[in-house]
């Protein structure tokens, strides 16, 4: 005796060796033996062989007449045996019962599964909506198969023409059009990112990392809408001072400028002047709104996005040739021995007369000739005045930064400057603590220092920069927090310090100085009159949207400077390149910040120059791929290595001295050496 049962939703026949209560012991066509329980059996019968009534039986379920059979089950549950009947027209043979009931179990949009052999015929309504649905999945596999054809071609079908981005960076995966792509990128054995580069979905590498970036943080665009222009609307008065900025010649939103007047008394008294947008912008209007939805201004070679509009801007940078709102930092200086002997904060409107720029200066200004005094240039007898004084803010906060337990900051960094033009890439190097960069930097972190003290002194709360005195390791004890109290910068060497000069690129910039406008107007009542409160649930909520925000922004632009230094190879057709050894086997090529990890490189000395072959890079991806090539029989150790790559403990301690100083100089274009994770988290901001 054969049976025909059913055993894990599947359809099986066999030879019955054995019967033993409630089970058959069966032995099937491929000599397993198995145990089949009675109740899974749906045929007993003699012939055919079991293999040939299974092949009878696919055949008679192959030539059934779906449509026909659905009529002819009714509306009511119903036995295989019985449709049989209806349907042959005689009891079935074991062959044709096999066979229905390999269809009627095949078919399950028209006929639902009651148990063991029984059915029931799917309703009219459910079975016309589930042919529908296979229909019309065989008209999009139809189409999926055009476009996974035409995406093979280099060719982007038109209805992807406007979700590129969508199926890039965030894509719905059930769509035929993702299903399409990635179909396409299996066969072609690439990725979405270089198929649709080659589609013209993206017109270059430097679009499809800009793209990304602004469709995850700009989702609505990087414009803005249209907003009337704020304007200081208190009466100012105006300073007695013919004020200068020094920034490189890309810099638009020019926040700081500086002054100096020689006293009767034989005292000197230096201005720090800083634009002050927040005499027009009121906390919460509609250009707050778009300030703090963006937090800060974006970054990158050759380009930037704004924090506020460009006609904001405009009418609060300190542009020369302009009377403009702001807000100074008067400091009383003794020239005896640079000694601070007070210092005064006001709003009031300052006429700016130069626009300096590095471009033009920083071959004439430089350590030998402010000490010779040779050269012919605009402001020397105040750029030599400010060097002297800024040598002095230097040795000062060198001397508070050791008393913190930390050893000195060194200034033999390199800092390097991107200038892009009709997608040609220039880099090039300067010396991070050159006389310029060294009197904006110390000017700056003075400024931000006193500002501090003073919303502190004044019981007003702020957004300040802290590092040190934290729990854990090394790292974690030196790594830069944001607090809404005073607090000592360890690496800077100030006992506190509260970012307050760039207001027209940084939020918590205005927002401090907002506050810092309340001490200086109101005295006494400024806690009762500063838009922020102490424990103000908003300030908090102001710190950590700008952390996110500024961590994004800065992966944004290390991704975009690694991008142009790999163009950089490109237009140099640079495939021999000298490269310093920063530690292990992290080296930085001399020419750009471009890092590079060559696993497995022999033991160097760090600093030491080697000569590397590129082999390959990949602009999307931004990987490098190099060989060593030569270490010289003669090490010679850059120079400018020291800083570049130090070990946790001392990198945590130069880092953040170093990185403030170039935050407070904010050159547009300027830019540290990228860091790896090897290295404790740098201080440096994005650049500017």
């Amino acid at each position: 005796m054969n049976l025909f049962f059913e055993e894990s939703g599947d359809f099986k026949v066999g030879t019955v060796l054995s019967q033993a209560g409630e089970a058959y012991q069966v032995e099937m066509a491929s000599g397993k033996r198995t145990k089949v329980k009675i109740k899974d059996v749906l045929l007993q019968y003699e012939k055919p062989a079991p293999a040939d009534l299974m092949e009878q039986a696919r055949k008679v379920a192959a030539d059934m007449d779906l449509d026909f059979l659905w009529e002819v089950a009714g509306e009511e549950e119903f036995d295989f045996a019985e449709l049989g009947a209806e349907y042959f027209g005689h009891a079935p043979l074991p062959f044709e019962a096999a066979g229905l009931i390999l269809s009627l179990h095949s078919a399950p949009i028209y006929f639902y599964k009651k148990g063991r052999g029984r059915y029931k015929a799917a309703p009219e309504q459910s079975l016309r909506a589930a042919q529908a649905g296979i229909e019309k999945k065989k008209q999009q596999a139809l189409v999926q198969a055009e476009y996974v054809e035409e995406l093979k071609a280099n060719r982007l079908p038109a209805a992807m023409q406007n979700m590129v981005l969508q199926l890039l960076f965030k894509p719905d995966k059930n769509t035929i059009e993702y299903k399409a792509m990635e179909a396409a990128c299996n066969e072609l054995h690439t990725n979405p990112q270089q198929l649709m580069l080659a589609c013209g979905g993206v017109a270059s590498p430097k679009e499809l990392h800009l793209s990304k970036f602004l469709f995850e943080n700009f989702p609505r665009g990087a414009g803005f809408p249209d907003v009337p222009v704020p304007s200081a609307a208190t009466k100012l008065p105006t300073a007695a001072v013919a004020a200068f900025s020094i920034d490189d010649v890309t810099t638009t939103e020019i926040d700081d400028a500086f002054s100096v007047v020689r006293l009767d008394d034989g005292m000197v008294r230096v201005g720090i002047h800083i634009a002050a947008p927040a005499l027009g912008i009121k906390p919460d209007d509609a250009v707050d709104k778009m300030a703090r939805a963006r937090m800060s201004t974006v970054y990158m070679p050759g380009d930037k996005i704004t924090m506020l509009p460009d006609a904001i801007v405009q009418a609060f940078t300190l542009a020369e040739g302009k009377t403009c709102p702001a807000l100074s930092l008067y400091a009383t200086l003794d020239p005896a021995d640079w000694s601070v002997i007070s210092t005064e904060t006001r709003a009031e409107l300052v006429p700016i007369a130069s626009n300096l720029r590095h471009n033009d200066l920083d071959e004439l200004v430089n350590e030998e000739t402010l000490a010779s005094g040779v050269g012919d240039y605009a402001h020397k007898d105040e750029l030599a005045l400010l060097w002297q004084w800024a040598q002095q803010l230097e040795q000062g906060r060198m001397k508070k930064r050791e008393g913190f337990g930390l050893k000195p900051e060194q200034n033999n960094r390199v800092d390097f400057n991107f200038y892009v033009e009709d997608d040609v890439v220039t880099v090039t190097r300067r010396k991070r603590g050159a006389p310029l960069d060294k009197i904006v930097a110390e000017l700056m972190i003075f400024a931000n220092s006193s500002w501090g003290k003073l919303m502190h002194e004044h019981g007003v709360p702020g957004i300040y920069r802290s590092q040190g005195g934290g729990t854990g390791g090394w790292a974690a004890k030196m790594q830069v927090r944001m607090v809404t109290h005073a607090a000592p910068h360890q690496g800077l060497g100030v006992d506190q310090y509260a970012w307050s000069t760039s207001p027209l690129r940084r939020y918590t910039d205005l927002v401090n100085q907002w506050q810092i406008l309340a001490c200086a107007e109101h005295g006494v009542t400024a806690p009762l009159v500063a838009p922020f409160k102490p424990k103000d649930a908003n300030l908090f909520a102001i710190v950590s949207q700008f952390d996110a925000a500024y961590a994004a922004y800065g992966d944004f632009q290390s991704n975009m400077e690694r991008y142009w230094c790999l163009r950089w190879l490109g237009q140099q057709e640079a495939r021999q390149v000298e490269a310093v050894v920063l530690k292990d086997e992290v080296l930085r090529l001399v020419d750009i910040p471009l890092i590079i990890r060559l696993p497995g490189m022999p033991s160097v000395a760090r600093g030491a120059q080697v000569k590397l072959d590129i082999l390959r890079w990949d602009e999307v991806d931004l990987t490098i791929e190099a060989r060593l090539l030569e270490i010289p029989a003669a090490v010679t150790v850059s120079g400018d290595a020291e800083l570049d790559y130090e070990d946790e403990e001392e990198g945590a301690e130069g880092e953040a001295g170093a990185g403030e100083a170039a935050d407070a100089a904010e050159v547009d274009g300027a830019s540290g050496p990228e860091v790896e994770a090897a290295e404790i988290a740098s201080e440096a901001p994005l650049a500017e």
